[in-house]
């Protein structure tokens, strides 16, 4: 088995990926309706012994409705007429996907207005409702 680095401490083994090939969309000559350039990707995520709870979690978040109930990734690739640069952009694109689950987000720190700030937005906006009202009709007594 062939490991697939990720990172510098994660890889995936190339077991845990099932390819299959089939045939693209899109226009094409009679060529096309004989060859499996296409290439579908699938990656069990739930049951990768590869990644750490962590990453599998923040994984499914990122796939969306590219994760199967069942938690299999499925990605496809039908951008060029070769099946080998499909397979080769398809295996990217799981590594790129796989390496932005590993990052773990920051925390977010809640913070306070300083008075300053609070006192310049009220004199702004005191000063924008005085120049609206001055477009009001002029009242002759």
């Amino acid at each position: 088995m062939v490991a697939i680095p990720v990172t510098r401490h994660l890889s995936i083994d190339d077991g845990e990926i099932v390819e299959t090939a089939t045939r693209a969309g899109g226009p094409g000559g009679q060529h096309v309706n004989t060859t499996d350039s296409a290439v579908i990707l699938r990656f069990d995520v739930a049951k990768s012994p590869s990644l750490p709870e962590a990453v599998k979690h923040r994984l499914a978040a990122l796939a969306g409705s590219r994760l199967t109930r069942d938690g299999v990734l499925v990605l496809r690739s039908e951008g060029s007429r070769s099946q080998l640069l499909n397979r080769q952009e398809v295996r990217e694109r799981l590594v790129a996907l796989i390496h932005e689950a590993t990052i773990v987000p920051k925390k977010r720190r809640a913070t306070k207005p300083t008075r300053a700030s609070q006192t310049r937005r009220v004199d702004g906006k005191v000063k924008r409702s005085g120049v609206k009202a001055g477009r009001g009709r002029v009242q002759e007594d």
